[in-house]
């Protein structure tokens, strides 16, 4: 029997009425599967793609367990991004306000002194990032004694970010008849050692593990020389007219130029890297969640656990290091059921990396090309061939007779041919055997020669004519006869 509702789960009235209050009336999946073990006070380890609401698994088991009653830490959530974990204290305000629970946030790049004031309000849930918790902790001035339940959200990033030392230093302070609970898209054999020493008994949820991308999400590419990439990026924007849109990138030292290009052509770009200021990260947040910023460029430190509402468009202009990192940045979009596209740009060199993530991912990635402004199926069957009609498949890399680099057809099925046009000079076609030129009409154009200046040989010529251009000439000779040695005087007077 499948169960439609929070409450069936063993969710309260009060948190149930919450989640309706903002339109969440039936459980996901994993909401199913994680809620009633983590209400019975079971490890758990759930596995599930991004945006099926795993937050809400936790959370919600979470926020009803705490006694509010009691001045004691009770809950203890570990994020791998100052980011991930902001956007976990929003939702555990929303949720807990109406059980009298009280939210901290102990995260690296925030004012450690406000921290520690804020402490001594005895939070009953503390959300924060393992490096500060753990300097927190070597202050003495947080205790997790009394901690009945830690929950480690997109723990597999928590490895790769060098956090696995912090987390382990954690889990040891805690008592050992905690609830423990892991969550992730992806598992990997470091997850499952950690899990067996920590939680040897834990309940395992899997949600369709073979299915790591979300299926209401589609998938494509385009492929454009890097030079031509930003343009390309440019039109694809325009044409999809997203109200927002990530644009990951690999290098943070690329960043400033791209958000420097897409802001010049009116596309009001922000930045968000992992080495800024975390003021300015929040603010530009929460710019881009209010709709000021339209294209968020980032790095791979937005990829985990942001829940953006109404991104609808996630590009990848560089490609990720691996199917795996490409799970996690094309999860920004399609999640809940709601419809998403993913699109990379790749260079004709790049194209292996798609057909790998589309063999190791088990999904269809589609090529697309733009033509007259246009996106469409490169292989799809054409009336006629598209020639030299602006850019072709590849944006800048099957450029036709009307523009002078790339030169080639474009046919319907992509593929670059064999050349007919020349290149672009000036509506003229040079000869390279004669070096003779030719306009487009065939007729030669007359070439206009600059008057000639005076003191040139032409005019000295025409002024040795008249008396008067003798006599200049002569003054000018003795200027430069002027120093000569004698010999060479006696010998230009004689002849």
């Amino acid at each position: 029997m499948t169960i439609t509702s929070f409450t069936g789960l063993g969710i309260g009235e009060t948190l149930a009425a919450k989640l309706a209050d903002y339109g969440i009336t039936e459980p996901s999946p994993v909401q199913v599967e994680c809620i009633p073990a983590a209400l019975d006070g079971r490890d758990v380890l759930a596995q599930s793609q991004t945006g099926t609401g795993k937050t809400l698994a936790y959370l919600l088991p979470l926020l009803q367990n705490i006694h509010a009653d009691e001045k004691s830490l009770q809950g203890l959530i570990l994020a791998p991004t100052q980011e991930l974990a902001m956007q976990i204290v929003r939702e555990a305000e929303k949720y807990g306000e109406s059980l009298g629970i009280r939210v901290q946030a102990l995260i690296g790049g925030a004012a450690m002194k406000r921290q520690l004031e804020r402490l001594k309000l005895h939070p009953h849930l503390v959300v924060g990032t393992p490096g500060r918790i753990r300097e927190v902790l070597a202050l003495r001035k947080l205790k997790l004694h009394t901690v009945r339940t830690v929950v480690v959200d997109e723990v597999d990033q928590m490895f790769q970010l060098g956090g696995t030392a912090d987390l382990e230093h954690i889990l040891r302070g805690t008592l050992r008849e905690r609830q423990l609970m892991f969550l992730s898209a992806t598992i990997n054999p470091e997850i499952r050692a950690l899990t067996s020493r920590e939680m040897p008994e834990a309940f395992e949820v899997g949600i369709e593990p073979e299915q790591r991308t979300s299926k209401s999400l589609e998938h494509l590419y385009f492929i454009s020389e890097e030079r031509d990439k930003i343009d390309t990026l440019r039109r694809i924007i325009r044409h999809y007219n997203p109200s927002r849109s990530i644009v990951f990138i690999n290098n943070t030292a690329d960043i400033a130029e791209v958000e420097a290009k897409l802001n010049f052509v009116g596309l009001d770009a922000g930045a968000l890297y992992g080495d800024m200021d975390k003021s300015v990260r929040s603010v530009t947040l929460r710019n881009f969640r209010d709709g000021k910023i339209r294209v968020l460029v980032a790095t791979d430190v937005a990829a985990r656990g942001l829940d953006i509402e109404d991104l609808t468009l996630v590009v990848n202009l560089d490609p990720p290091i691996d199917s795996e990192h490409y799970v996690h940045r094309v999860g920004r979009t399609g999640r809940m059921g709601r419809k998403g596209l993913a699109v990379s740009i790749i260079t004709p060199k790049e194209e292996f990396i798609m057909r790998k993530f589309s063999k190791e991912l088990q999904i269809e990635i589609g090529v697309r090309g733009m033509y007259g402004g246009q996106v469409r199926d490169p292989q799809a069957p054409s009336t006629g061939r598209r020639e030299g009609q602006g850019q072709g498949y590849g944006a800048g890399n099957g450029q036709g007779q009307g523009e002078g680099r790339g030169q080639g057809r474009v046919t319907a099925s992509g593929a670059k041919k064999e050349g007919t046009g020349s290149p672009r000079t000036d509506n003229a076609t040079t000869s390279r055997d004669t070096g003779a030129v030719s306009s487009s009409s065939s007729v030669a154009r007359e070439v206009k020669r600059p008057a000639a200046k005076s003191g040139s040989p032409s005019a000295g010529t025409r002024n040795a004519a008249t008396p008067g251009g003798a006599r200049k000439n002569d003054r000018k000779q003795d200027r430069k006869n002027k120093g000569a040695p004698k010999w060479l005087k006696d010998k230009q007077s004689r002849s």
